[in-house]
């Protein structure tokens, strides 16, 4: 590993001497700008000297660039079945990810020549064989995706039989399906996948593990006690730049975190799960004649059939918890994943609906407190639906912060003790980012100039892999797949899935009744 990062630095050195030679001779060649040119030069080789000084300080020199490990396939007789529950457009990131896609979709990625990143992925192994749907439409669509024989990794299609479940009981019921995969309104998510767990099938289910603070230990338990692979759908942990966040925690480039800031802006209909209209204004396709109704209902409260409650179910307490299991989940995982914080001693939320007005029981505005005393530590989450400005996602310590989500960025506290040197030599200056990771370029870099700056998404799409584009929900489903495969734990396992679902109940808790909440350890339960 040593010799390699030596042979990578040497080559990054001699890059940036014919870079400099470059500069230096087109610049030199252009009357009137020769001392210029000069000088111009030498503040540039002078920049990079610093930035090479500074991530050597810091001991950021030798971070390693992840890469994609090639899955074991083994024989034939090691294909894995899986059926997917619930086929909207969730689903289709799936089956995607287990290399998978509509020929529809094939058609339009070749046109527009977008195929080149998708049919690189690493052929799993696997069959889709069973599709559970309660809508006519999307079965339909389901089907047509798993029978597809254009496959990732050059991979052959298995020849199994596509079966179409009207119940996902159906689904479990049957011993030709191994795993499953979840993806239905977030009611379901608990009971389907402890019905899954007894049945001895291998569980992927989207976010929120749970819907009902009633849900937690029954799931717990039973997934605990069960020999079945459990993945919880939060794909970040694949990104690149997650990876290289978790190094930079390690290393305590930070000091110590206290405070950590988490954040939803969304603007637009869509974005407050307003969905039931196409782009002409018309309600969109389905009925009760292509819908399952009582099915896609399920134990919630029965009412009449809805588009409305169809299309936009997260605005509704009766199928999910809003924003806290929507997005907050995301976030939540996010630093979990790094810091390891666990189930927060009390939550406090407020807000309400301050800009949609519609029939929605979901706040639009929502602001949640969770307090870790024995960590020394308090996480927020604000959110709104009614601004898009980017607020990020903010660690703070006692000598940096760091901004995670497509990129990294580190700024350096003024009245930090571990920088203090660095910052009255000039080295670093605090009214600037220190540091920045651009997965894109695939290596760390020091920001010395104040025009230097990184914009950041939430990092929950795509990452760059020496390269290559690579959708990080593939990743986290190979994730899984590897791990069926070598009984290893995968790294949303249940024991995150337990941590996230107390925390988000308590939040949603605190937000319907108004008031602090907190977790009894001992009787597991919110007081």
């Amino acid at each position: 590993m040593a010799n390699s990062d030596n042979s990578e630095n040497k080559k990054d050195m001699t890059q940036d001497t014919i870079k400099r030679r470059t500069l230096l001779k087109a610049l030199i060649g252009i009357p009137v700008l020769g001392v210029f040119a000069f000088e111009l030069v030498k503040k540039w080789t002078y920049d990079q000297e610093k930035k090479a000084r500074l991530i050597k300080e810091l001991g950021l020199e030798n971070l390693p660039v992840p890469t994609i490990m090639k899955s074991t396939k083994g024989s034939k007789s090691d294909l894995i079945r899986v059926g997917i529950v619930g086929y909207g457009s969730r689903a289709v990131s799936h089956a995607n990810g287990l290399g998978f896609m509509h020929p529809a979709d094939v058609e339009a990625k070749t046109k527009n020549d977008t195929m080149k990143d998708w049919l690189a992925q690493d052929d799993l192994n696997v069959a889709i064989t069973g599709i559970c749907e309660v809508f006519e439409l999307h079965a339909e669509t389901g089907l047509a995706t798993a029978r597809n024989t254009v496959r990732t990794g050059g991979a052959d299609p298995s020849s199994l039989p596509v079966k179409r479940y009207r119940t996902y009981e159906e689904m479990l019921d049957d011993k030709e399906i191994d795993a499953v995969m979840i993806a239905t309104p977030d009611h379901h998510h608990a009971p389907m996948s402890i019905l899954a767990a007894q049945a001895g099938k291998h569980v992927y289910c989207e976010k929120a593990p749970v819907h009902s603070e009633d849900q937690i230990i029954p799931l717990y338990e039973t997934i605990r006690n069960s020999k079945i692979t459990y993945q919880l759908g939060h794909q970040i942990t694949q990104s690149v730049i997650f990876q290289q966040a978790r190094d930079i925690i390690k290393r305590d480039i930070l000091g110590k975190i206290t405070l950590v800031e988490t954040t939803t802006n969304r603007n637009s209909a869509d974005g407050a799960w307003i969905r039931h209209l196409d782009k002409s204004g018309n309600p969109k396709p389905g009925d009760e004649k292509s819908i399952d109704w009582q099915q896609w209902l399920g134990h919630a409260p029965k009412v009449p059939f809805s588009i409305d409650r169809y299309y936009n179910w997260t605005k509704f307490f009766d199928y999910d918890i809003g924003l806290l299991g929507q997005l907050f989940t995301h976030e939540y995982d996010a630093v979990n994943q790094l810091l390891q914080i666990g189930i927060p001693k009390s939550v406090v939320s407020s807000g309400g609906i301050y800009y949609w007005k519609d029939n929605r029981d979901m706040a639009d505005t929502l602001h949640c407190v969770f307090e870790y005393p024995d960590r020394e530590l308090t996480l927020l989450y604000s959110a709104m639906l009614a601004n898009s400005r980017n607020r990020g996602r903010v660690f703070m310590g006692h000598d940096a912060s760091m901004e995670l989500g497509g990129s990294i960025n580190i700024s350096v506290d003024g009245s930090s003790t571990k920088y203090k040197k660095q910052i009255d030599s000039g080295l670093i200056d605090p009214s600037s980012p220190m540091v920045s990771f651009n997965p894109n370029s695939g290596k760390v870099d020091a920001v010395t100039s104040a025009t230097e700056k990184y914009y950041a998404a939430r990092g929950l799409t795509t990452t760059s892999i020496n390269g290559i584009q690579v959708d990080v929900t593939y990743l986290h489903i190979k994730e899984w797949i590897d791990c069926i495969r070598s009984g290893k734990t995968p790294s949303a396992d249940i024991e995150m899935a337990f941590q996230e679902a107390v925390t988000c109940i308590m939040a949603h808790k605190s937000y319907v009744e108004k008031r602090r909440v907190e977790w009894d350890p001992v009787n597991r339960k919110i007081v």
